[in-house]
This record gives C-alpha cells, structure tokens and sequence, in this order.
C-alpha cells in the first residue's frame, strides 16, 4: 500500500482528532507528518502495553530505535508478535501489525525528509524509555516522581517540544512562503507550542496518571508545599496542591503565547498550516479552562475533557477567522480570558 494510502487508513483508526489535523495540512507535506504521527503512535503503544513487563517494552523500543536507523523493517517482527497480542485495542494492534508497512513507506520519503522523521522519532522514543525507567511500576503501589522542573521540562521536550522543531523543518522545506522564516526562532517557538500542548496533558491526567505510577509534577515543588507525590493521590488535598497546579497552568499559558506567536507568523495565504496549529491551541485553551475551574483537580471521577461537539465549535469557528491575524487572535484571547489561574 502507498505511504499516503496507509497514513489515511490507519490515522482514521488510531486518532480521529488528529486525523482532522492532517487532513487539513497542505498535500505536500501529509505524507511525511502523518507517516511520523504513525510511528510515534506506534511507539507509544508499545511503551504503554501491559502485555509485557517494562524491561522487554524497553527491549522492543529500542529494537524500534535500530530499525528506523537502519531503515530494515524485518528488525520489527519479534516487536509486533510480542506487542499485538488479541487482548490488545482493535485500532492498536492494526496499527502494530502493520508497522512493517510503516517503516517501509518511511523508505519512499524523500531522503531529507526522511531523515527528519528519523531524529525526531529518536527524541520520543528517547523520553518513552526514560519514561518507563522513572516509572518502575503499573499502579500507585509503586508511584514514583520526577525530581525537578527541568526533568518536566526535557520530558515535555522529548515527546512534543521535539515535534514542534519537525514540524517547522518539514514545512520550511516544502512551502516556498516560508522562505523568509528566521529558522531558529521558528523551530524555537514551534518547541514551546509543543511543550504547552503536552503540559497540558500532564495536567489533565494527573489523577489517571497518578493511579498508574507517574507523578510528573516534580518532587522537589511538592516539598515546597510540605507534600510527597502519595499526598495526591487523596483528593482532599487538593486544596494544598493547587497553587503548585496553577503555577503549572501559568507556565502552560505561557508556553501558549509562543505557540500563538509561532501560528500568527504564518503567511495567511498558507491557511491549511494555520488551521493546523491553531485547532490544538485553541482546544488546549478550552481544556485548560476546564482545569482551572474545576474543583478538585485531584479528583479521578471528574473528567476534564472538552465535549466533541465543543471542538467542533472551536474548528468550525476558526475556519472563518483563519485569514485574518486579528480575528483569529480575538477568538484565542477570548478564550484565555476565560482562564482565572
């Protein structure tokens, strides 16, 4: 099957909101963005499966690792047999079934381009393995924590800030508009945008998270507050832990600027690539509103998702602000108002 081919069957599978995203994105680059989404998503199934204990998971991913070096799908085969089991999710174990297929697409790309989703696989794939290092156990019998806000930092790196620089390397390379971009800044900002995204995910699943062993808000933070990451996992103390949560929602909405900044320097005329960067920051807005008014962040039985119909809001919204850097900026600083961090 053609690379392009595969990406849109599997993407509608294994992520229907990002599939939006790349839909939307000019056809010159789909083909290189979504075969980099897939494998990223292939190796994050992998990380995250209880089919096998971690030092195996660590095993494959680095088997991963050699594969995509070396361009040699066969490396893979013990990898799917051991992680597509039938117990697995449908739309995953279609996914790592077909990894062979992945790796072989990744051959066709152009030869910058598929150097590009080399390194930028090797840097998730890098914080996947130091993720299942950190965190030795499945559930709160083992919950363990990151040290430091630079460990929260370079983790928000590896697994998204990393994706922000690619993407911006992909689209200079195939959009002649963007010609004129100052590269560093550009790969820079597209690293915040990437970091927000992601820290707003820590954020919001905290409490799933928690109950699997992960505590990323860093140790040394909690101290400050006289907590240890097992306090957390009390929803009373909620109330104890919030200002240490909202100065992580501040750090979001500030990473956020950047991303704003990163968006609203794109040429109009290149709508698609805005579409694409504006739809995650403006749901990550809605989501960190909810977080920020909700009660009780700690709180398992609460969740803070924003409802489908709301994102298709947001989206269909933006498709009529889009063009214009005023409108658009209106529509994000309305909802950034909402926010009372």
């Amino acid at each position: 099957m053609a690379g392009a081919d595969l990406t849109t069957a599997l993407l509608r599978r294994v992520s229907r909101s990002f599939y939006l995203s790349l839909a939307v994105l000019p056809a010159a680059v789909r083909p290189t963005v979504g075969l980099a989404y897939l494998l990223a998503r292939a190796s994050d199934t992998i990380a995250d499966t209880r089919l096998i204990d971690r030092a195996s998971r660590i095993a494959h991913l680095e088997t991963l690792r050699a594969a995509l070096r070396e361009g040699d799908a066969g490396h893979v085969g013990g990898v799917v047999r051991a992680t597509s089991a039938p117990q697995a999710l449908p739309a995953e174990r279609a996914l790592l079934e077909r990894l062979p297929e992945c790796l072989a697409a990744l051959r066709t790309l152009p030869p910058a381009d598929r150097a590009r989703v080399r390194a930028v696989l090797e840097t998730i794939i890098e914080g996947q393995i130091q993720d299942l290092r950190v965190f030795p156990g499945e559930d709160e019998g083992k919950l363990a924590a990151l040290e430091t806000r630079e460990d929260l930092d370079r983790y928000t790196y590896l697994v998204a800030g990393c994706v922000g620089e690619f993407w911006t390397e992909v689209h200079v390379a195939h959009r002649p508009r963007l010609r004129h971009w100052d590269l560093p800044r550009m790969r820079a900002l597209g690293v915040r945008l990437g970091k927000g995204l992601q820290l707003t995910n820590v954020l919001r699943d905290l409490p799933r998270d928690l109950r699997q062993g992960r505590c990323y808000l860093p140790r040394q933070d909690l101290a400050r507050l006289g907590l240890e990451p097992r306090d957390l996992l009390d929803p009373g103390r909620a109330t104890a832990a919030r200002p240490l949560l909202m100065e992580w929602l501040r750090t979001a909405l500030d990473h956020y600027e950047a991303g704003w900044q990163y968006t609203f320097a794109i040429p109009r005329r290149e709508a698609r690539m805005r579409l694409a960067c504006a739809w995650p920051l403006l749901i990550g807005l809605r989501t960190l509103d909810l977080l920020a008014a909700s009660p009780n962040w700690l709180d398992p039985a609460i969740a803070l998702k924003v409802p489908r119909v709301r994102v298709y809001g947001l989206m269909a919204h933006s498709l009529g602000t889009v063009w214009s850097t005023r409108a658009l900026g209106r529509q994000a600083r309305r909802l950034r108002e909402r926010i009372r961090p």
